[in-house]
């Protein structure tokens, strides 16, 4: 197979503008005649979901959760970016395009990472008008902070919360549409399958989460905005519920996944605790700001942090890291967190955190404008941890948070199958081998607005003809059948062992092997013990309950037994990869003084792995990256 990704003729700047110009429109009377379905209803579903059905198309909007509210880009803390340059310290498109292509080690796509960039001026706008609380300067002037990777202010923010203002503007937008009917919206509803006619896209199988009913719908396109599954580590920074099942099972019926082991590992979430966290909690990567990280310079310290001398502490980042200190990037930080934790370094009851010090900042400017800048933060680390972060540092620690893989999409957001798309964290596009901070929710925010209501009617035009689209076809038939036979299979296994138990023994397995570091002798053990414990899911795993009513344990199932699948992946295409770029360090690539150490003569390209077949090795296609504006350099923050 040739990928082809769709790039626009002209020069950067123009490629967005020359594609609009050149894309098919459907008329407003044809566009209710035509479907879509949309899964998610995070910020790319829901603004996607919005925005076609106010062009008029008859949109389907489904999400597990009770409310589209509950999305998880509701989590999202520290801001938005967008490069407005209203510091005027310099900011600019370009340099933002510049700063996110570095910042993902140069593997991604130049036109993709522009044409966000180019998209952030408008979303702003966007965001202002729907009601967003943006924080504001004395005189009124929307403001500005900094966050990791970048030497400007350009990230907008609500607070601690800006991930939820932006959804419960989406929000907003979306139910505008749902009560004028051009929008459906299906709650408490699981995509378990999706359905193919012809080589195209045409519709999901969905399984009633109250009820236990599967059901059938059809569309013309389908749009899968279902985040990222970094929860299969087990512990993360995501939601219980959040999952990577929708895109896997589109996955297995012919899209491609692009990069699935670049998994972001966040550098300021709560450090574990004991055996029984189901999850980890988020602390805004905003923090760093004004926080400065340190660790003891004695190893396995035991004073409390306020009594440690200045002398006696090790502001690690700042040492190695001069130019951006507390400000580099999400994958450098943590790496160095971990390199100093498993150096003995490590602070708190399991030493496995090292500190967050905001003591500098509240001298300099008092504890009010901290209060102001990241009062909620703070409160929610004294509920977590019942310790006063204005008192004494923060204890933070490395977590699985944000996946840059995701499904390979071209320029339109397209999949290989025609007519299905994927937005935001769902897709491989746009950031790399590491996201920036604060360009998740910008992801999300322009591929549902501003790119995917054009690029989905430039496919749509040629779809008016086509009639509506049956869901008593022989294809929704067979699987539904198959859907069913997978739910009744889970039940009747009767084992011995939880679901929970399997995921975790998983998650460790990933961490351990193929998380912030990876070698070629970890990352076969881990596949065989993948398999291994796969087998062992089939053969004892215990889900209690029937399939024809409410069984959250058959949900999780579910999705666990897709993580295995999504984990030997992850560590194929991290074995493949002998390079260290981004959130992929391998051990056995870097240089003297522990940085990564990319390979661009060999490994200038974006894996993309086709599923084929159980116990099948999956066949790699290789996407070329090919740059014409900026050269690769030496990714250097020092």
């Amino acid at each position: 197979m040739i990928l082809n990704s769709k790039i626009p003729q002209g020069p950067l700047e123009q490629k967005w503008d020359n594609y609009k110009k050149k894309a098919k429109l459907v008329n407003p009377a044809n566009r209710k005649k035509l479907d879509v379905i949309v899964v998610g209803t995070g910020l790319a579903g829901s603004s996607v979901a919005a925005s076609l059905g106010e062009m008029g198309y008859n949109v389907k909007s489904f999400c597990f959760q009770d409310s589209p509210r509950r999305a998880h880009s509701v989590a999202a803390q520290g801001g938005v970016n967008a490069a407005k340059n209203y510091k005027n310290d310099g900011d600019s498109v370009y340099r933002m395009f510049v700063d996110t292509l570095k910042g993902g080690d140069f593997r991604a796509r130049e036109a993709n990472v522009y044409r966000m960039a180019e998209c952030s001026l408008n979303l702003i706008d966007q965001a202002v008008a729907q009601g967003v609380p943006f924080g504001r300067e004395y005189g009124g002037y929307l403001n500005n902070r900094s966050f990791g990777g970048v030497q400007v202010s350009r990230t907008f923010y609500a607070r601690g919360q800006t991930g939820q203002q932006l959804l419960l503007g989406a929000y907003q937008a979306l139910m505008r549409q749902v009560g004028k009917g051009t929008v459906q919206l299906y709650s408490r509803h699981e995509m378990l399958d999706l359905v193919m006619i012809d080589g195209k896209a045409r519709g999901i199988i969905v399984r009633n989460l109250d009820t236990g009913e599967i059901e059938r719908h059809a569309a013309h396109a389908v749009v899968l905005a279902t985040g990222g599954y970094g929860k299969i580590y087990y512990l993360s920074t995501l939601a219980m519920g959040c999952n990577g099942s929708a895109i896997w099972r589109a996955h297995k019926k012919g899209a491609l996944m692009a990069s699935p082991s670049w998994i972001q590992v966040h550098p300021t979430s709560l450090p574990q605790s004991g055996d029984y966290q189901s999850k980890l909690t988020l602390m805004s990567e905003s923090l760093r700001n004004d926080g400065r990280i340190w660790v003891p310079s004695m190893a396995d310290e035991t004073r409390l942090p306020n009594d440690i001398p200045e002398n006696e502490r090790d502001y690690y980042l700042e040492r190695r890291y001069p130019a951006f200190g507390n400000l580099a990037p999400r994958d450098i930080s943590s790496r160095a967190a971990k390199e100093r934790i498993d150096a003995g370094f490590g602070i708190g009851p399991l030493k496995n955190a090292v500190y967050l010090d905001f003591s500098k900042a509240i001298r300099e400017q008092g504890k009010e404008k901290i209060q102001e800048k990241y009062g909620n933060l703070f409160d929610m680390y004294l509920k977590i941890t019942g310790y006063n972060a204005y008192d004494e540092p923060m204890m933070i620690s490395p977590s699985a948070h944000f996946s840059m893989g995701g499904l390979w999409v071209d320029y339109e957001l397209m999949t290989t199958i025609p007519g299905l798309f994927a937005l935001g964290e769902a897709n491989f596009a746009d950031h790399g081998a590491n996201r920036l901070g604060a360009n998740s929710l910008l992801q999300a925010s322009v591929d549902g607005y501003f790119i995917a209501p054009y690029t989905i009617a430039n496919y749509l035009a040629d779809e008016i003809h086509t009639g509506k689209i049956s869901p008593d076809s022989p294809e929704f038939e067979a699987a539904e059948n198959a859907v069913k036979k997978q739910i009744q299979g889970f039940i009747n296994i009767k084992g011995t062992k939880t679901v929970d138990y399997f995921h975790k023994t998983l998650g460790k397995l990933l961490y351990d092997y193929c998380g912030l570091a990876r070698n070629e002798e970890g990352l076969k053990y881990a596949i065989g013990e993948i398999r291994k414990l796969k087998q062992e899911f089939y053969r004892d795993v215990r889900v209690s309950g029937q399939g024809d009513t409410m069984n959250t344990e058959l949900e999780k199932a579910g999705r666990v037994a897709d993580y295995f699948e999504i984990g030997e992946l992850m560590c194929y295409d991290a074995l493949t990869r002998n390079e260290s770029c981004g959130a992929h360090f391998r051990e056995e690539y870097q240089t003297p003084d522990g940085e990564a150490l990319r390979n661009d003569t060999e490994y200038q390209f974006i894996s993309a792995w086709a599923w084929a077949g159980e116990n099948s090795e999956p066949e790699l296609i290789r996407e070329p990256l090919i740059f014409e504006e900026i050269q690769p350099t030496v990714r250097s923050y020092k």
